[in-house]
């Protein structure tokens, strides 16, 4: 199938500055769902499917079908509606191999029982290695593991387009923090020079854009742009300088405001905790105690 003929529709979620993609092939009448968000609103626990509502309609009014659900990682940022379209559609829910580590590590952060949690990839029907190739309908797709933000991201390069989650921002945002547990600036850095090493004109797909500057919305861009403008790691960028800058830019950052129900919910493939004897589900907070000398 020629490369042009590949249908890619964004969705932005204002809340968590996320975008969601629609990848479709029209010849086949297939699709892919890449980082769908699930509403929430912390202060009231509230959850709703408003916008996984939105990307079902588009799929309904172009008459295709849902085949992938691809998550590039665990968000930390928002919940996933990875779960919600997978019981819609039947889709197959798909991540890198590297969840299995997230899993790991954070079963033992909220104390989650292995009845909930067996940390093996579990809620997840597919967990793509490196290098491995799928299709959306007669598109051809690659995994690109791109470790460094988390542990288990992926990128997926599909007909020369390639959807990079947090590892890379647009150039005027630079790159995503390392400082969550697995995180990693170093593996961050050879994780890009694989992006880089991509043909110059491919097309970069965000996962956020902060906007910052308060510019417009983007959310595209392509390798050489990347190569020649990131403002934290461009095509003279060696490693020890990308560390340092890295490193000393996460210090100042602050904990993302919905860090704890999202890993709790995206570990689990976008399925909310199991209800308690009471019927009620509960997302837990680990608290940080100051004792008084």
């Amino acid at each position: 199938m020629s490369q042009h003929a590949l249908h890619i529709e964004m969705f932005f979620d204002a809340d968590s500055a996320t975008f969601s993609y629609v990848v479709a092939d029209p010849l086949t009448k297939q699709a892919a769902i890449i980082d769908p968000v699930l509403n929430y609103v912390a202060a009231a626990g509230q959850v709703s499917t408003e916008g996984a509502d939105k990307l079902l309609r588009f799929l309904e009014e172009h008459g295709w079908q849902l085949q992938w659900i691809l998550e590039t990682h665990a968000h930390a940022d928002h919940l996933s509606a990875a779960y919600y379209l997978k019981q819609k559609t039947g889709a197959t829910l798909a991540i890198g191999e590297g969840i299995r580590k997230v899993q790991r590590t954070f079963k033992a952060i909220f104390n989650i029982a292995d009845s909930e949690l067996q940390a093996n990839g579990d809620y997840f029907d597919k967990l793509f290695s490196d290098n491995e190739h799928f299709t959306i309908g007669s598109v051809s797709a690659t995994v690109i593991n791109t470790p460094g933000h988390t542990n288990d991201s992926v990128s997926y390069y599909i007909a020369g387009h390639l959807f990079v989650g947090d590892s890379l921002f647009m150039p005027d945002a630079g790159t995503a923090r390392c400082d969550f547990p697995g995180g990693d600036a170093h593996i961050l850095f050879r994780s890009i020079q694989r992006i880089y090493q991509l043909p110059d004109d491919t097309a970069i797909y965000m996962c956020h854009d902060y906007q910052p500057n308060g510019r417009e919305l983007k959310y595209k861009t392509t390798v050489l742009e990347q190569k020649h403008s990131n403002i934290h790691v461009n095509a003279k960028t060696c490693e020890a300088e990308f560390v340092e800058k890295r490193e000393a830019r996460d210090k100042t950052l602050a904990v993302p405001r919905l860090i704890y129900p999202a890993v709790q919910v995206n570990i689990r493939g976008g399925q909310l905790p199991h209800a308690e004897a009471n019927g009620q589900r509960y997302i837990k907070i680990p608290l940080s105690v100051n004792k008084n000398n």
